[in-house]
């Protein structure tokens, strides 16, 4: 007797969130599909009912950090995406020493970019969304301060990811430490962003920007 559809997504949500985790872990290649399926308590014969590759694995538990955004869960860090100061807060809640902790949970753009150099089309391009994403978000607020800069976007993205990659591989947490607070101040001063920000406003978010922070079409 075949499972009803709700339990079939369901089990294929938690291959998702399991493979995302091991992904951030491990990194594509040294993850195999025996231990994604195992993790689950599944045998291989059945990955290909769910998937067609393990590519197209990998690029649904990219998107999955659309819908799940690692500041969801963190203690003492948080983003409110609606506020005029959005910009700010990303930067700081990116650059966190609990972002740099939380592996499991980590923005794929920090866990897995040398993976994706080396993965198929579809997997580089819900990557570049999410990049894309975190860029327009960037615009978003120096556009609403009348400062509208699309190559300090640009480099405001590079600046925080880079800094948190290289963050996650050194070995030693005071020189991590050292370049997250570097970064973070420079990122900030980049923006405009140092002096505290006067009463806080909603603000409307652009479409692109949306996706990297709740959700991606084709991937909730």
């Amino acid at each position: 007797m075949p499972y009803p559809r709700e339990h079939r997504e369901a089990k294929k949500q938690q291959l998702i969130r399991n493979a995302r985790t091991l992904f951030n872990r491990k990194g594509f290649e040294a993850v195999s599909i025996d231990e994604i399926m195992s993790n689950a308590g599944l045998t291989r014969g059945g990955f290909y009912t769910y998937f067609k590759s393990k590519g197209e694995l990998y690029a649904l538990a990219v998107g999955h950090a659309l819908v799940e955004p690692p500041s969801s869960r963190w203690k003492t860090v948080s983003v409110d995406f609606t506020a005029t100061d959005a910009a700010r807060q990303v930067i700081r809640a990116y650059l966190s020493q609990e972002h740099l902790d939380d592996i499991d949970g980590s923005c794929p753009m920090v866990s897995i970019p040398s993976d994706v150099a080396r993965s198929d089309a579809t997997v580089k391009r819900v990557f570049e969304k999410v990049f894309e994403g975190m860029v327009e978000l960037f615009e978003d607020s120096l556009r609403f301060e009348q400062r509208a800069d699309r190559d300090r976007a640009l480099t405001l993205s590079a600046l925080c990811v880079g800094a948190m990659v290289i963050a996650r591989a050194l070995d030693n947490p005071r020189l991590a430490g050292e370049l997250r607070n570097a970064a973070m101040r420079l990122a900030l001063d980049l923006g405009g962003w140092t002096n505290s920000p006067g009463p806080l406003r909603k603000r409307k978010t652009s479409s692109r920007s949306i996706l990297w922070i709740r959700d991606c079409e084709g991937f909730s």
